[in-house]
């Protein structure tokens, strides 16, 4: 067997979500049959994935590591993987990897970019990637939020509660910010930097500071939020279709990419 790397692109408004579910249509689902198809493989391969994303979500930075057998032209199972795949799931690379590249665990940080349409007037043409909010947003509060958001702290406002001894919601972001398009000033992009994030957790801090910028709660009530370590006291998480899993970043000796994050 060898180990590729395969570095995914897609839309999730047509799948359950990234990973395998039972009866349902998900990303990984469709790679492993069509793998299967092109490859003649009597069993399904196994991938590793470099981080889950929920039912909606997007991906243009997903990483799998792929075990497939030696021997086989790679040139042509990603010329076949992109025409079966295509147009909801892009394959954007495919390389040899390192035995044990593991792209999960081997990721050193992971960047997830949340767009939001700041518009009194919707968009079909964005409807089904960003969040739209009609009400006025404040770039400067937006900013101001987050703040509080760098470092390593314990996210448990912002993520479900653990459900075995040894987990913990403590993540590293190492950045956060927002921006507004030069080339089209109705959207917001959210960007966030972090060494791993917990099951909505994004969507849950993009949620809080929308607030913040149409003024519903104050720039320093994100600090008491983070230290609360109380779901409940936050607005709904933002919308799952605003979300894209746009980069990850592993050790430069992998192979597998820069270890620093590219700004914006």
């Amino acid at each position: 067997m060898v180990r590729i790397r395969v570095d995914v692109g897609y839309h999730g408004g047509a799948f359950f979500g990234l990973a395998i579910q039972p009866n349902q249509r998900t990303v990984i689902g469709e790679i492993i049959k069509v793998l299967m198809t092109i490859c003649r493989l009597p069993d399904p391969p196994h991938i590793i994935m470099s981080g889950r994303t929920d039912t909606g979500v997007h991906g243009w930075g997903q990483v799998l590591a792929i075990d497939l057998p030696d021997g086989l032209d790679l040139d042509r199972v990603t010329r076949s993987m992109r025409k079966m795949l295509a147009p909801e799931i892009v394959i954007r690379d495919v390389r040899i990897a390192a035995p044990d590249f593991d792209a999960r665990y081997d990721a050193i940080w992971r960047r997830y970019r949340y767009t939001v349409l700041n518009d009194p007037v919707g968009d079909p043409f964005l409807a089904d990637t960003t969040w739209h909010v009609t009400a006025p947003l404040d770039l400067d509060l937006l900013r101001l939020g987050c703040d509080p958001l760098i470092g390593t702290h314990d996210f448990s406002s912002f993520c479900p509660a653990v459900e075995r001894p040894n987990q913990t919601n403590t993540r590293i972001v190492m950045s956060a910010a927002w921006t507004r398009l030069k080339h089209d000033p109705r959207l917001l992009v959210f960007e966030i930097v972090g060494n791993a994030f917990c099951r909505q957790m994004v969507r849950s801090i993009t949620g809080v500071l929308v607030d913040v910028g149409r003024g519903g709660r104050t720039a320093g009530e994100i600090l008491s939020i983070l230290r609360a370590k109380d779901r409940s006291r936050l607005p709904p998480v933002a919308p799952a279709h605003g979300l894209c899993l746009w980069e990850v970043g592993y050790p430069e000796p992998s192979g597998a990419g820069s270890n620093t994050p590219r700004p914006y």
